[in-house]
Parts: structure tokens; sequence; C-alpha cells
């Protein structure tokens, strides 16, 4: 059972790397970031998160510096990102979009990775909905302060309040079903709610 909880983490905080790590690239090529500038900002945004919840847990060397698959995910992830997303010099505003839906699913995927840790720490409930929330927004927070821009969660949108009630949606889920349902079911809210705020706001620009 451990083992296979291990496996899901692992696959989900892979998958979350590589959709933050895209998000920083396309924020990246927006702001005429070169393309070192573009590494060092999908590194920061797709390890940001973990970084500062393995930290709040005591969970020395951070996890990016133990295993080298999250770094050699985000670099090509990165650069390749960032030169497609150069293509589209004006796009109209579709690179934010795009960029906000993407940024979505690294919010979801982050916030269930971070739940899960605080849990296997045994953790407090409410403890471990924060985390997971922490774990989910830091790395778009500090994407958005590298770029200059006032970070998603300041705004009016929902951004940590999706994330604090699908991190709950997943502990309470988990009590009364298996653990990958309690996971899609509460992956599923955060997606959909998140990418409702996107299209409304889309819609009212």
């Amino acid at each position: 059972m451990l083992s296979s909880l291990s496996s899901i983490t692992f696959g989900l905080t892979i998958v979350a790397t590589v959709v933050m790590a895209a998000t920083a690239a396309i924020q990246a090529a927006r702001q005429d970031f070169d393309p070192f500038g573009a590494v060092v900002l999908a590194i920061v945004t797709a390890v940001g998160g973990g970084t500062l919840r393995d930290l709040l847990i005591g969970a020395t060397p951070v996890f990016w510096l133990v295993d080298m698959t999250y770094l050699s995910t985000a670099v090509p992830i990165g650069l390749v990102t960032y030169f497609i997303a150069k293509r589209y010099n004006n796009g109209g505003g579709q690179r934010l979009i795009f960029l906000q839906y993407l940024d979505g699913i690294g919010l979801a995927l982050f916030t269930l990775v971070g739940t899960q840790a605080a849990l296997a720490n045994e953790l407090p409930v409410v403890s471990a909905v924060v985390l997971g929330c922490i774990t989910g927004v830091a790395g778009g927070m500090f994407r958005d302060i590298l770029c200059g821009l006032q970070p998603a969660i300041l705004k009016q949108d929902l951004y940590a309040t999706i994330s604090l009630i699908g991190g709950a949606i997943y502990i309470l889920c988990r009590d009364h079903m298996a653990e990958t349902s309690s996971l899609i079911l509460a992956f599923i809210f955060m997606i959909i709610v998140r990418w409702m705020v996107v299209y409304r706001n889309g819609r009212a620009a």
C-alpha cells in the first residue's frame, strides 16, 4: 500500500513539474526573458511549492536535491515550451489564457501532492489542508513575483480557495473510497472550478 501510494505521489509530482515548468516558460516568453532566464523561472516555479513544503515539514535535503528527475524534467520542458511560445509574439492574449489553464492543472496536482505529504507525516487534518494549499500556490506565486506581476493568490479569483477546498475533499473522500478515486474526485473538482474562473475572466476581459 505504501509503495503504491509512493508511486502515485511520484507520478503526480512529475506531471505537476512538467505543467508548472511549462507555465513559467510561457510567462518568460511573454515577459521577453532570454532562454537562461526562462530556465531559471521554470525551475523555481516547478520546485518552489515542493521546496517550501519540505522545509515546513523538516524533510531535508529537499526533494529535488535528492532526486535529479525533477530538474532534468523542468529544464528541457522549460526550454522547449519557451521557444514554442516565442513563436507567438502577438497572440492576442492566447498565451496568457493557455498559461492560466495549465496553471489550474499544476495547482490541483501540487495541492494533492502537498496534502499527501502532510498526511504521510501524520499532521493534523487542518494542517494537511493548509500545507496542500501552500504547495499548490507557492510555485505560481514565485513565478509571478519574479516576473513583476501580482500573484494570482492575491486576486479575487478563488485561487487559494479552490486549493483549500480541493485538499479538504481529498481528505474527506479517502476515508470512504479508494485512494485513487479520492485523488481523481478532488482533482476534477479543482480543475473544473479553476477553469470556470479562467473562462469567466477571459470573457469579461
